[in-house]
């Protein structure tokens, strides 16, 4: 099911990005003749609706529009419409190449290149403000917790090693009740005040076994932990478990606020996700590069699965964060990608006169291939990490 959830978003977002370039196309004058999910080798034709072809590719993780007169060999075909025109032996006419990518104005090009980048911005924004809306889970301050309707306690942290650790805690499990176990009496927690837990469990326990019953993921568990001294840093000799208790509770922002909010959000994601862009590709050519800033395919995947189980708000935010991503990624000046198309019209646009097609062709060649490269290693990480939890 996970991957299916995946997939899902993979597909809708590729769709986004390249429903930005086909709009921005075809109300550009543009003939576009193909709409791709997936690249080529073509393995479906879904169908054709008027110029324009819609199809499925073998090779996953990426999308096309194919625009008429945007690649080395339909320009140079363009090229030759041209002369045919002025010799009066065209074959096709001068509507084709009126409607060819490289016949308009550059700042039609540019804009087309770029809409894939503002629709996966914008797609972003609409699922962060209806993030917000549906409701987050967040830690609760204790004034909060009497308003929140779902308010209840979690561990938020547990420490590597600890005694929590080792009875089969998870960040993120919501404890329903604990008691406090002996040979004489039990005493138990049901509430939602992190403070009261805590003292059950460093106090009131003395050491002895503790049965919590926790919500995982909507999985009921069973859970035996005994607190021991040295858990808590703060207080060695108090017997502890090694966890961070926190009050969380879904908390929803009225629709007037969410807009505001959402921009927000959206604009300081966006933020640190350039800084963190820019920083690993530094890195790359100062040979200092450190992979565990980025996360290929399958760690992607990895991450979907989990925040699918954590509910629908947080499968969206995450959507939103990858839908950005995708943008800033897109906007780099690497040959393949829509930046580095968007330099390319820059220097046209400077120079005064169109880039050798088979040159152009030839570095978008070569930035293709670091991308496919880049994308490998990234992968083999992943997989490492996996196989190495």
């Amino acid at each position: 099911m996970e991957i299916i959830i995946f997939l899902i978003v993979i597909i809708v977002l590729i769709l986004v990005h390249e429903l930005g370039h086909f709009i921005v196309a075809k109300l550009s004058g543009m003939r576009v003749d193909e709409f791709g999910i997936g690249y080529p080798p073509r393995a479906l034709t879904i169908g054709k609706v008027g110029e324009t072809e819609y199809t499925l590719n073998w090779l996953p993780f990426g999308g096309f529009v194919r625009i008429y007169g945007e690649d080395a060999v339909t320009e140079e075909a363009v090229a030759g419409e041209a002369v045919d025109k002025e010799t009066n032996e065209s074959t096709r006419g001068s509507g084709a190449s009126s409607r060819a990518f490289s016949s308009k104005p550059r700042i039609l090009q540019a804009l087309t290149l770029i809409a894939g980048i503002v629709m996966n911005l914008l797609f972003a924004y609409i699922l962060l403000t209806t993030t917000l809306v549906i409701g987050t889970l967040q830690p609760l301050s204790p004034e909060q917790i009497p308003q929140v309707k779902d308010a209840t306690i979690a561990f938020t942290d547990v420490r590597p090693g600890s005694p929590a650790d080792k009875a089969g805690f998870m960040a993120g499990d919501e404890i329903k009740s604990a008691s406090i176990i002996t040979k004489t009496f039990a005493e138990t927690y049901d509430g939602n005040n992190p403070e009261g837990l805590t003292t059950l469990i460093s106090t009131d326990t003395q050491g002895d076994p503790m049965k919590f019953i926790v919500d995982r993921n909507g999985k009921m568990l069973t859970i035996m932990a005994t607190p021991v001294a040295g858990a808590i840093t703060s207080a060695p000799r108090r017997p502890g478990l090694g966890v961070v208790v926190t009050a969380i509770g879904t908390i929803k922002v009225p629709l007037k606020d969410a807009f505001t909010q959402g921009a927000h959000f959206t604009w300081e994601a966006t933020r640190a996700t350039a800084i963190g862009l820019f920083d690993f590709f530094k890195s790359i050519f100062t040979f200092k590069a450190n992979l565990a800033q980025v996360t290929g395919p399958i760690g992607i995947a990895n991450a979907v699965g989990h925040a699918s189980m954590n509910g629908i708000a947080a499968l969206l935010s995450l959507t939103a964060l990858i839908s950005i991503n995708l943008a800033l990624i897109n906007l780099l000046p690497i040959p393949a990608l829509d930046g580095g198309r968007l330099l390319f019209v820059i220097i046209e646009g400077i120079i005064r006169r169109p880039l050798n097609p088979k040159i152009a062709e030839r570095v978008n060649m070569v930035g293709f291939a670091f991308l496919i490269l880049l994308m490998i290693v990234v992968s083999g990480h992943d997989i490492f990490n996996l196989l190495h939890k």
